[in-house]
């Protein structure tokens, strides 16, 4: 979403938001809805019933428990699709974007294994790109990791070059989940309809955070996960919409003709209500939520650079994802800080990769030293984050740097 000049936060409340049950004292405030978000109160009140008033077999055609459970599995995938602006037949229901990137890669992998397939990423991939691309090898696919600049940028014309007449498939996320960068995907998606390659994105990060236009943009295939969108989790999707070239995707698991044979098994009726219903809540607040978190998130990286100018902001100010502040601290190890930040919830980098003590890839990928990256704090404002909570968090943030650089605090500062 575009950004705004008032790096101001507004204090008037987001439209239809609902007031949440306060959090325990002992709780610190919650800054990492990049990982994942709570599910919101409306979400959980449309799945109730269906655990245990409304809990039939969507496959069950011969009784109304079944038909109810249809009803609502239909309504959740209009729910999707009018979101993303395609048709509901598009729309395929998943465990969450990891499972969604396998089936997408993988089973295109599989479905042009006898053409040893070409498939074309970046470097700073979430993992569930990355090695489901290695695991793609061992249905005879070759594989071509692109660079990125020190922003995360992946060029364009690097892809361009990287084609060649083997290759079926680029997968390029949308935006990062450790940086915030976004991707010129729109560009890469129309290189690919040129080429008549096919055009995956992970979507996690983005989705109602950002318009996506499926009638408008070439994306072949599209990842989301619904507990990115204040959804439960275990619950994505995988939208396939052929347009870039004809395919039809191999499946990756048996047993039975769901969700057109691709992923089998008895439907989650109740994730996939929620997963409808955040989408249709997130339609509905997106252009007031992204800009109200952008106040926010600029309110955050303004008071820390202006300053300390030697704090390193990772990824680009502009084009990025609306809610996502990654800063480096050099010379400065978390173990340092921990304390001083313990009312705080955040993370050094992706929740999946959060238990690893090695330095983020991307953050490799992206030219910053390992030194530097260790030092990396990662937060994620979100739709229930107070403008009173993000002035804790800046309070201590500047508390901890003014301890960290004593000599190098730029003292004119324009205050908050």
């Amino acid at each position: 979403m575009p950004r705004e000049s008032d790096s101001s936060i507004a204090p008037t409340e987001l439209k239809n938001r609902v007031t949440v049950q306060p959090k325990p004292l002992t709780m610190p405030i919650y800054m990492d809805h990049n990982a994942t978000t709570p599910v919101d109160p409306r979400v959980q009140e449309v799945m109730r019933p269906y655990l245990n008033e409304q809990f039939g077999n969507a496959s069950s055609a011969s009784h109304a428990y079944g038909w109810q459970a249809q009803a609502a599995v239909k309504k959740a995938r209009e729910q999707v699709a009018n979101l993303l602006n395609c048709e509901p037949h598009h729309v395929l229901w998943t465990s969450g974007a990891t499972e969604s990137n396998n089936m997408a890669i993988l089973g295109l992998a599989r479905a042009f294994h006898q053409d040893r397939p070409h498939i074309i990423t970046q470097a700073t991939e979430h993992k569930a790109i990355l090695e489901v691309c290695e695991a793609a090898r061992e249905y005879g696919a070759d594989v071509t990791v692109l660079p990125v600049d020190s922003e995360g940028f992946v060029r364009v014309q690097d892809i361009e070059k990287a084609i060649t007449p083997r290759t079926v498939l680029v997968s390029i996320m949308m935006a990062n989940n450790e940086v915030g960068t976004m991707q010129p995907v729109n560009e890469i998606a129309e290189l690919c309809r040129e080429r008549k390659i096919v055009f995956h994105t992970d979507a996690a990060q983005s989705v109602c955070k950002c318009q996506i236009d499926l009638a408008q943009i070439p994306f072949d295939m599209l990842s989301i996960s619904a507990h990115k969108i204040y959804g439960p989790k275990g619950m994505g999707a995988l939208v396939v919409k052929p347009t870039n070239r004809e395919f039809n995707l191999k499946p990756l698991i048996f047993g039975g003709d769901q969700e057109k044979g691709l992923r089998p098994g008895t439907l989650n009726v109740m994730g996939i209500v929620g997963l409808g219903e955040a989408c249709a809540i997130g339609q509905q607040i997106m252009p007031d939520e992204c800009a109200r978190m952008c106040r926010m998130q600029t309110a955050i990286l303004d008071a820390v650079t202006e300053k300390f100018p030697d704090v390193r902001v990772n990824g680009p100010r502009k084009k990025r994802l609306c809610n996502n502040v990654s800063i480096s601290l050099p010379g400065i190890t978390l173990d340092e800080i921990m304390l001083d930040l313990s009312g705080i919830a955040y993370s050094s980098g992706s929740a999946c990769n959060s238990a690893n003590p090695k330095p983020s890839h991307v953050l490799k990928a992206m030219g910053v030293p390992d030194d530097v990256a260790r030092s990396t704090l990662r937060f994620g404002v979100g739709r229930f984050t107070t403008p009173e909570e993000v002035q804790i968090v800046i309070d201590k943030l500047l508390k901890v740097l003014g301890n960290a650089y004593p000599s190098k605090a730029v003292t004119n500062a324009r205050p908050l």
